[in-house]
């Protein structure tokens, strides 16, 4: 298969702990692997599946995407939380649909020409929407290669050039095995080699495992803290839109106003929201979503 050490194994045992996501089904479109991966960013699947199933059955396509303002899109979007994922999403179902016909296009250099689309995301649709071998690096393949190779409980905060080539060397040769193991070690770091609590006994490859074996060494690297939500202006940004949201219509000044009494924070947070272009202030002193 390769040189990699592990991909037997943790294929094997993706094939019997895999979960049943929908868009890892062999029928899922191109599209659907795509809103998959940017729902995907920093949210749990537990959250994304309702979310990506009533995308989906609003938006199949696409086109039916584009032909809606992109504040349908951020309405859609609910409290998955970091919204300028939507507008991202609508952008690209713009770009598809005029310029590639409303395909998803299967090259990754285009794909990755594509708003709001970086270089995990095209591989990632590249590798599950299309079978290529790219090296795939989201946060649990990268906690799983620092443990299992370089020996470390976590990787580096920001991705480096040698986690990258780690990856590629660990690419099985034939693109739809290197597909597989992308999804499958992925899966390993989601539900087995998690961040605070590796259940390292089900592990299929911790015999081989570079940190188990070293004896767990403790991270020595900056303090790991998680992010904090309440009284942050995110959680600000987010009172603000959910009364864009809930109203079919554009709303005043006082109804934003009374989400939040630190008037200061709430402005700042409003100004950012109109900066991102989430909200659009209107001529007569109301606020709308944008489109």
């Amino acid at each position: 298969m390769s040189d990699n050490p592990y991909s037997t194994a943790v294929l094997a045992w993706y094939e019997t702990n895999a979960r049943d996501l929908p868009w890892r089904r062999p029928e899922a479109s191109a599209w659907s692997i795509l809103v998959s991966e940017i729902m995907l960013q920093q949210t749990p699947v537990v959250r994304v599946l309702p979310a990506w199933r009533a995308w989906m059955e609003r938006w199949p396509t696409p086109a039916d995407l584009a032909r809606e303002p992109s504040g349908e899109a951020v309405r859609m979007w609910n409290r998955l939380g970091y919204p300028r994922r939507a507008l991202r999403l609508h952008a690209c179902a713009v770009a598809v649909t005029e310029e590639y016909g409303g395909r998803v296009p299967d090259d990754h250099a285009t794909l990755l020409s594509l708003p709001g689309i970086g270089a995990y995301t095209a591989a990632a649709v590249a590798s599950f929407a299309f079978g290529q071998r790219h090296a795939i690096l989201d946060t649990n393949v990268r906690r799983v290669l620092a443990r299992a190779e370089t020996g470390i409980q976590y990787p580096p905060k920001t991705q480096t050039k040698a986690e990258t080539a780690l990856a590629e060397s660990l690419l099985p040769p034939t693109p739809s095995v290197a597909a597989r193991w992308g999804v499958a070690v992925m899966e390993l770091g989601a539900l087995v080699c998690t961040a605070r609590a590796p259940a390292c006994a089900d592990c299929p490859i911790a015999g081989q495992c570079a940190w188990r074996l070293a004896g767990k060494p403790a991270h020595e690297g900056p303090p790991r803290r998680g992010q904090t939500y309440a009284g942050t202006d995110r959680q600000v940004r987010g009172k603000l839109l959910a009364v864009l949201r809930d109203s079919v219509h554009p709303v005043s000044k006082d109804a934003l106003d009374v989400v939040w009494d630190d008037g200061v924070q709430r402005e700042r947070a409003l100004d950012a929201l109109v900066s991102d272009g989430l909200v659009d202030p209107l001529d007569d002193g109301r606020y709308a979503l944008p489109g």
